[in-house]
């Protein structure tokens, strides 16, 4: 009964019980700056869709209260592209305390530049207050996107995903 309680966690997170959309208070318009010899910072939003699916526990994690599910993610707007990724969750949201945390790889193209990098998650519920934080993993940029930085905020609005990614690149290359 416990690793049932798991598994809605895990799914609550994914279908926007845990997300509110308060983490979002306004759309912040596409901006673009440049410092001399400096990053280059952007914003971007979109939507995206996401599958979960249930893993089995592997020795790890084997007679413990916490789940384990995989991601799947298609991103449309300013990142077009895809992404896989693992999920733990563990707590019971019927009495607002939970906890969860992933890392997914996206690849695809942000902006025209293509290549991939890593988002990581941590989410807590206390109190039923909401917290969510999703980074950039620091050197998991690949090809364009070889030094990326950033923060993603994750909203969820009937049903539907959506994203706005703030995130610095270096300079293009003279």
């Amino acid at each position: 009964m416990r690793r049932m309680n798991i598994g809605i966690v895990t799914c609550l997170f994914l279908s926007g019980w845990f997300i509110m959309p308060t983490l979002v208070s306004a759309q912040v318009p596409r901006s673009q700056t440049t410092a001399k010899d400096g990053p280059f910072s952007m914003h971007a939003e979109g939507t995206f869709d996401v599958k979960n699916a249930p893993l089995t526990a592997d020795d790890a994690l084997a007679g413990t209260a916490i789940g384990r599910y995989g991601l799947d993610k298609q991103f449309q707007g300013d990142i077009e592209g895809t992404s896989k990724g693992e999920m733990l969750g563990a707590g019971n949201p019927a009495t607002g305390t939970a906890g969860y945390v992933a890392i997914e790889q996206v690849t695809g193209t942000l902006h025209g530049r293509t290549g991939s990098f890593a988002l990581q998650h941590f989410g807590t519920m206390e109190d039923n207050k909401f917290e969510l934080v999703v980074k950039v993993v620091p050197g998991s940029g690949t090809g364009d996107l070889l030094g990326i930085s950033g923060t993603m905020t994750i909203k969820i609005v009937g049903g539907k995903h959506s994203y706005l990614f703030d995130y610095s690149l270096p300079s293009p290359a003279k």
